[in-house]
């Protein structure tokens, strides 16, 4: 495994909607607010940087699970992400260029994995058993508001981590690419 390129660490405060502090090697990044309804169902977050442009994250109507959209506040989409099986724990983000998949963590450990389809790994997700932190490691070159929303993502689906994922192919030519939607 490859050293990562930049780590940052999360602190998160509250309890029904959650504020998530991110932490870069070089000091503060922003915040992550989540927001729920009233029956508890994540509808939305934003996020807040320190220097930036803010962010929009909001649920996509569908009854399919982790099926929201990411846009600037100038109302510019960055992406989606789509959930295609009910059982499977396999959550497929589009950009404009290229498709990613979260994966489970391997082995007994709670976290997600970021793989592009021809080139590997590029961020890892992990949440310690213990606590309400994460920490997030970048290992190739990804553009911010993508972390930030599979971050969202993974931290709403963390629990579902927690059982041993599938064991991941390092080698870059043999790792699938997410499945195509149909139209």
């Amino acid at each position: 495994m490859p050293e990562p390129v930049t780590t940052y660490e999360v602190a998160v405060s509250g309890l029904w909607s959650t504020e998530h502090r991110l932490r870069g090697p070089d000091g503060d990044v922003g915040t992550l607010r989540i927001r729920r309804n009233s029956w508890g169902l994540v509808v939305g977050g934003e996020w807040l940087p320190v220097k930036g442009e803010r962010l929009v994250v909001r649920r996509d109507p569908g009854l399919l699970r982790s099926q929201f959209s990411i846009w600037t506040e100038g109302r510019e989409w960055l992406g989606s992400s789509l959930r295609w099986h009910v059982v499977k724990r396999e959550v497929v983000l589009h950009t404009g260029s290229r498709p990613l998949r979260m994966l489970p963590l391997p082995g007994l450990r709670r976290g997600w994995t970021l793989q592009a389809p021809r080139t590997g790994e590029m961020a890892r997700l992990e949440f310690p058993w213990a606590g309400r932190s994460a920490r997030i490691e970048l290992y190739r070159k990804l553009e911010f508001e993508l972390l930030l929303f599979s971050y969202f993502l993974g931290w709403q689906i963390r629990f579902e981590s927690a059982w041993p994922g599938p064991a991941i192919d390092e080698d870059p030519t043999t790792v699938a690419a997410p499945p195509k939607s149909a139209t």
